[in-house]
């Protein structure tokens, strides 16, 4: 795999979006998932990038702790951007939970590249998926998709 692609909301955080007056408060993100995209699989050369419909400078924050460079927020129409930023779709693995990465997933799998989700993730996406995670959105779902796709991946 060359690219790891990974939705936000409900993938990388638990789905909860905390709001006040002025907007967007909180979101809350996994140590493990970051210990993962930071320390296996930036050095293992797959790069993470975030696609994701939400616009959030909390995302944009997190990303730069962890070393995520490719971030494409406020995105309509995932599947036109995906093919505009990676080359061949059969080494890219992406990770969503919900209707809106359907699109992405089954393009990416037609393709030969991997998809996954996490425990909670829709029943639609669960169908799609290569791997469904041991853990649910925002604790360790990506964790568990990074470790098997350095488990089953030979371009890894």
């Amino acid at each position: 795999m060359k690219y790891l692609v990974m939705d936000v909301d409900g993938t990388l955080t638990d789905g909860k979006i905390y709001m006040s007056p002025s907007g967007e408060a909180m979101k809350a993100f996994n140590i493990k998932d970051g210990c993962g995209i930071h320390d296996l699989l930036i050095p293992a050369g797959v790069i993470p990038m975030i696609l994701t419909g939400r616009k959030s400078e909390i995302v944009v924050n997190r990303c730069k702790e962890i070393g995520i460079t490719e971030i494409y927020q406020g995105v309509s129409r995932k599947t036109e951007v995906l093919r505009q930023i990676v080359g061949d779709l059969s080494e890219v693995a992406y990770i969503g939970d919900d209707i809106n990465d359907l699109p992405c997933m089954r393009m990416i799998k037609e393709a030969g590249g991997l998809v996954g989700c996490p425990s909670d993730a829709v029943k639609a996406v669960k169908e799609v998926a290569d791997y469904v995670a041991e853990h649910e959105g925002g604790n360790g779902a990506v964790r568990d998709f990074i470790e098997w796709l350095l488990s089953v991946s030979p371009a890894v």
